[in-house]
Formats: structure tokens, sequence, C-alpha cells
């Protein structure tokens, strides 16, 4: 994908969500050459924080490959981030005064897609902290849900503890139905009343709620009909945000994302079976778009 440019330009494809920010460092002559790991990065639930975890995992990447930290300047960076599907925010982000060379912006959609696919037609859905759905058909893309936490994201992480976590002050407060969750919870808060839960959880992230979801999921896998109710629930949204992108024919179709694995199993099988692994991680995918990004606008100077 160098289209022209260097084959020793240096890019890093930075993979931002609302839990970690991925960077990996890459050259078209050497591949690879160190990636790093920061906190959360979807600018919705923090501006600041999203551009110290970009920070953060930039400099553990350059570290990682052996490279000063000065040579975060000679970089072409390619950012994938959530919540920069709102206009504001992509507009807020693009105004950063970033320390690279030259900085591309999209969604962690976009550059999941590309990667997914290694930059040809495809669909990717995303099931981490939040939910979301992007296809791309002959230059013509369409995009479902990341509408946010709590408004939105059903079948996500944060979707998926937050309902479990409702279930369990139901049963806590007797004005539900009993669920396995509720002994899960208990000892993972350290407290057996619904109140003393609820004033831990009280104006959490995104983040925290979707660390409560491998619990619904376990408690689903052991037949807890509560919590299996929640993973169908969620399964069936994600199901049919397959279908919607399946309409415009997309060649393949990649899950990724923190619950893609343990939430397969719940889709329609007719979606399950569609299901292919995707061939590079979003980071890759940022890369991708970096490089592609940088070679057009080479050609537009000449």
């Amino acid at each position: 994908m160098g289209n022209g440019a260097s084959q020793t330009q240096l890019y890093i494809g930075i993979d931002g969500g609302g839990t970690k920010c991925r960077a990996t460092i890459y050259c078209p002559k050497q591949g690879v050459l160190g990636t790093g790991l920061g906190g959360p990065a979807n600018p919705l639930h923090g501006f600041e924080r999203t551009l110290e975890s970009i920070m953060v995992s930039t400099q553990q990447a350059l570290q990682d490959a052996g490279l000063s930290l000065q040579t975060v300047h000679t970089l072409v960076a390619g950012l994938g981030l959530a919540g920069v599907n709102l206009p504001n925010l992509y507009e807020q982000i693009g105004q950063w005064q970033h320390p690279f060379k030259k900085m591309y912006l999209t969604t962690d959609l976009h550059t999941a897609c590309i990667g997914a696919h290694e930059g040809e037609d495809g669909a990717v859905i995303i099931t981490g902290t939040g939910s979301c759905g992007f296809a791309c058909v002959d230059n013509h893309s369409v995009s479902y849900g990341g509408h946010g936490f709590a408004q939105g994201d059903k079948g996500s992480g944060a979707w998926c503890g937050l309902e479990g976590l409702k279930a369990v002050l139901l049963d806590l407060d007797g004005l539900g139905p009993h669920t396995e969750l509720t002994a899960l919870f208990k000892l993972h808060f350290n407290t057996s009343s619904a109140m003393g839960i609820a004033e831990q959880m009280a104006g959490q992230p995104s983040s925290s709620y979707a660390k409560l979801a491998r619990m619904v999921l376990g408690a689903a896998d052991k037949g807890d009909p509560i919590a299996k109710a929640i993973v169908k629930e969620g399964a069936l949204y994600i199901s049919m945000m397959a279908r919607r992108l399946l309409e415009i024919k997309p060649p393949r179709l990649s899950m990724i994302g923190g619950l893609a694995e343990p939430l397969q199993k719940w889709l329609s099988d007719d979606i399950a079976e569609l299901i292919t692994e995707p061939k590079q991680p979003p980071e890759l995918g940022a890369v991708y778009f970096a490089q592609h990004s940088f070679a057009q606008e080479i050609e537009q100077v000449k």
C-alpha cells in the first residue's frame, strides 16, 4: 500500500476504544517495528484522557521499537478512534496540536474494516466496550450502531455488564428473579447490599461496566436463565446488525473486540457461519489508512 511513498517512511497506526488504545509502528521495508498499549481513548468519555492514552501507547511503541522519543516527529500517524463518528469530536481531535509529522483521522470502525480485510471490500462488527458495524463495497460504505453508552451499544461489553448489574440489583432488593450473577457480583464488589454495589458503580465510565460482561457471559454458558436472556438479546441485535451490513453484499464479514469470540456461538446460525477471522488487527488497518492517505497527499502536491 506504499503508493509511491518512501519505503523507509515510518508510520504509526493507533486504534483507540473505550477500554484501551493500541499503537503499532510500521516500516514498509521492515514491517512491524514496535507496539504499545495505553488506556481508554474514546473522546466521548474524556478528551484529555484520549490524548494521554494516544501518547502513552505511542511512547511505548517507540521504546519497543528501540527508537528515541524524538522520532515521534517523523511518524506519519493513522488514528482510528471510537467516538469520532460524532462530528464535533472529529473536529476536536482534528484540531489537536499533535506531535506527528502528519496525522490522518478516521473512526475505529473504518480502520478495523481496513485491517480485517487488508484494504479490500468487506464488513466488520466491533463488539468490545461498545458495539457498531461498518461495511464498504465499491467505495460505498454504511455504518450502524455506535450510538454510545448508555443510549445504544447493545450487545457490547458495557451494555452486557449494565444489564447484568440491573438484574442483580433487582434480585438483591427482592423485586426480580434470582440469578447466579448475584453471588458473582457480590464477590466482585465485596459487598452484599444493593446500595453498596450501586454506590461503587455510580458515575463509572462504560469501561467499568464492560469489565462485568465476562461474568454475564460465563453465567450464560453455565445456563443461568437471566444471564442467558441478556446474552441472547445482545446476540440477536448483533445478528440483526450483520444482516443490515450484508445488504450491500460485502465479500467478507469479520467480528473483532473483546466479546467477538465468546458472543459468536450465541449469534443466529446463518450469521455465525459467515464470520471469518480478521486478516490484520485494527492498528494495522490504521497504518494502511495512514499510508494510503499520505500517498494521496503526495500525489496531489505533484
